[in-house]
């Protein structure tokens, strides 16, 4: 599971929770700017499992964590995901570690947006949603609520439910 800098990663707690209720082995990458929102700490205490999170670790680099990540993964899940982090992957761009091993991975990758209405409804971005469903790559879509800039709107992240409803109908 991917966690990239929305304010939805709270959400993140949740999922890895209800996730391990269905029996699944929860590993957790995190961007710089998910941490901002929710800890590591909090991540790796819920899962059971190391956080593994953007910065170089000079002595951990020759375990080539996206390579060992990605060939472990089921699914790849990206919960939530920013406009940036799905441009990234519509590019092809892999400049850190969660692109890095989700352009590696040969398991199925499940994407859940949240951002801000204006943001997902940008049509650089709904390109960009369309290009990676087109390369085979799975949405839960946001949906209309309150979103963090106070207005309601679409792009609040698909409830936690529906989001593990999805990783399960991929799974089976």
């Amino acid at each position: 599971m991917a966690v990239t800098g929305s304010i939805a990663a709270y959400k993140a707690a949740d999922l890895i929770r209800r996730l391990q209720d269905k029996a699944f082995r929860v590993s957790v990458i995190m961007t710089k700017e998910a941490e901002q929102f929710i800890t590591p700490l909090t991540l790796a205490s819920l899962s059971g499992q190391p956080v593994f999170r953007q910065g170089f670790d000079e002595e951990a680099a020759w375990k080539m964590d996206h390579i060992r990540l990605a060939k472990e993964a089921a699914l790849f899940l990206v919960a939530p995901a920013t406009a940036n982090t799905i441009g990234k992957l519509a590019a092809g761009i892999a400049d850190d570690l969660l692109t890095c091993t989700a352009i590696t991975t040969k398991a199925p990758i499940l994407i859940a947006p949240a951002m801000n209405e204006d943001m997902y409804t940008n049509k650089i971005v709904q390109e960009n949603c369309r290009k990676l469903k087109s390369l085979g790559m799975k949405f839960v879509e946001p949906v209309k609520g309150k979103l963090a800039c106070g207005v309601f709107g679409e792009g609040h992240l698909a409830d936690v439910e529906d989001i593990v409803k999805a990783v399960v109908g991929i799974l089976k």
